[in-house]
């Protein structure tokens, strides 16, 4: 990481604070304004997530469990941090009745990948265990954003039951995909959110580290306190590839590494995202990130140096090892991401360089990521400037982008 020329740690955090405008501005015009009330089905129930690039509504025949979780934590994140609070519990309540009354699989336990438009009929009842991580994240929020005691045992349900079916006792972390019965998959059957076959995914146990550590801030499960360690020491040692300091997504079930195919990669988004998160999860469970710090400098410094955007700011998607980017567009999450885990590198070390960082992302976001005429932030940006993808499908809604505008806001207030 460059330190040269850099302003000392108060001019930076005073010049963050300059910041509080321009992500309230983007929240609130920007992503909250697009989100609702459109999203919110009041004919079927849950959330119509499919909008094209100019936010118009797209034919959408189902509703898939991440989708649906994701724009219920959303919902219930804002009214906790106080906006437009009444609307927000309102419409979150809305989301938690379509998973729990249409969503949840009453003979077998969980929650099926998805349902049709308006949740009469099982689409597909998989069980895959990145999905049932973004249900419990969000019924764990839901409940500290209301106080609804049904949302934190149903929280509790689901944690122990990912843990009785999916948790691996012999080699640690999770099993990512069952059938609708919580038995094994055929094996040639990957995983819906990619990876060969079997093996086990970084970016699950990522959210895992994140759903886990909310619910126990929900509930201080002494279990989910044992798993939450247990999931730091994988996010900060078994996916990380020593010899790059960067992390790769694809694994065997004892976590040797898939180093082929789709493994041959770094996705920088998710070694940013993993480092504020790490640092999330050390705090939570009430240790100090002071012996971590070498391992989430370096971690950011790979990202940096192969996937910043020096002349306009922002990071690209990803790239081979210890190469440069290979991918060059500008995604969405990823920028979100760069946000979050700049802003904490600042508040963690008083760098400067890190809010600057920050600082030059928030500008890519705010001139080229952002669509202040229609809504929402451009799902990816071209080498070329012009802008691809919609505004909102089953993976692209309000989470990524809401969860660093309201965390940067939270972060940079407590400065």
């Amino acid at each position: 990481m460059p330190t040269t020329s850099s302003p000392p740690p108060d001019d930076a955090a005073a010049a963050l604070r300059a910041e509080l405008p321009v992500l309230r501005k983007n929240l609130e015009q920007a992503v909250l304004r697009f989100w609702y009330p459109r999203v919110v089905d009041r004919t079927h129930g849950g959330y119509r997530i499919a909008f094209d690039a100019a936010g118009a509504p797209m034919a959408d025949g189902s509703k898939m469990i991440v989708s649906q979780a994701r724009m219920l934590w959303l919902f219930a994140r804002l009214a906790r941090a106080g906006y437009r609070a009444p609307e927000m519990r309102e419409a979150a309540a809305h989301g938690y009745r379509f998973l729990v009354d249409r969503m949840r699989d009453i003979e077998h336990g969980g929650y099926v990948w998805e349902v049709d438009e308006a949740g009469a009929r099982v689409t597909d009842g998989s069980k895959v265990i990145y999905g049932e991580s973004f249900v419990l994240y969000a019924f764990s929020e839901y409940f500290r954003a209301t106080g609804d005691g049904d949302a934190l045992t149903r929280a509790t349900e689901l944690f122990d039951l990912i843990d009785s079916r999916a948790h691996d006792a012999a080699y640690g972390g999770y099993f990512e995909l069952f059938q609708a019965d919580w038995s094994a998959p055929p094996a040639s059957r990957p995983s819906p959110i990619g990876g060969p076959a079997g093996a086990k995914l970084m970016n699950t146990h990522l959210h895992l580290l994140e759903s886990v550590a909310e619910y126990y801030r929900a509930s201080r499960s002494t279990k989910a306190r044992e798993r939450l360690f247990e999931l730091i020491a994988i996010q900060g040692s078994a996916v990380v590839r020593k010899d790059l300091t960067a992390c790769t997504d694809e694994y065997r079930r004892d976590w040797t590494p898939i180093l082929e195919g789709t493994g041959a990669r770094v996705s920088y988004g998710h070694d940013i995202e993993n480092v504020w998160l790490l640092a999330d999860a050390v705090e939570t469970v009430g240790q100090s990130n002071a012996p971590w710090l070498d391992l989430y400098r370096r971690l950011f410094d790979y990202s940096y140096r192969h996937g910043f955007d020096p002349s306009q700011g922002g990071f690209f998607y990803r790239g081979g090892f210890n190469a440069q980017a290979s991918q060059r567009e500008k995604v969405w999450w990823v920028e979100a991401e760069a946000l979050m885990s700049a802003l904490t590198m600042f508040r963690l070390t008083r760098e400067p360089v890190y809010a600057d960082v920050f600082a030059r992302t928030l500008q890519w976001v705010s001139e080229r990521q952002t669509d202040w005429k229609a809504g929402e932030w451009f799902a990816e940006v071209q080498p070329d400037g012009s802008t691809t993808g919609v505004k909102g499908d089953r993976w692209k809604e309000g989470y990524h982008n809401g969860r660093a505008l309201i965390e940067s806001i939270r972060i940079i207030e407590g400065l």
